[in-house]
């Protein structure tokens, strides 16, 4: 008799599930993963409300970039709509305008 694989090794058989559960199951995983990014873009979004008072145009510049690279990636990943991202950006911009 063969023995079967133990540990890492061990193969996972696919299940067959119905399609609405397959979608239930695609769709919470990416609710999951959009609300970790939306979590992301307001984290830097407040680092850099933070960053304003102090007038530090290094970090206040810093931070701008890292909100901006954020939002871009999240429209090329679906997760905003490219209108959503150009607002929230100017917005920021004149935020940060109106501190210098």
């Amino acid at each position: 008799m063969a023995k079967e694989p133990e540990g890492k090794n061990k193969a996972k058989a696919k299940v067959k599930r119905p399609t609405p559960l397959k979608r239930d199951i695609q769709s919470e995983k990416r609710r999951l993963r959009n609300r970790a990014f939306k979590s992301r873009v307001r984290t830097a979004i407040r680092r850099l409300d933070d960053a304003l008072p102090k007038g530090d145009s290094a970090e206040i510049k810093k931070e701008l970039d890292a909100v901006y690279s954020i939002m871009d990636k999240g429209v090329k990943h679906g997760v905003f709509k490219l209108n959503k991202a150009s607002r929230t950006k100017a917005r920021i911009a004149a935020r940060v305008a109106s501190k210098k």
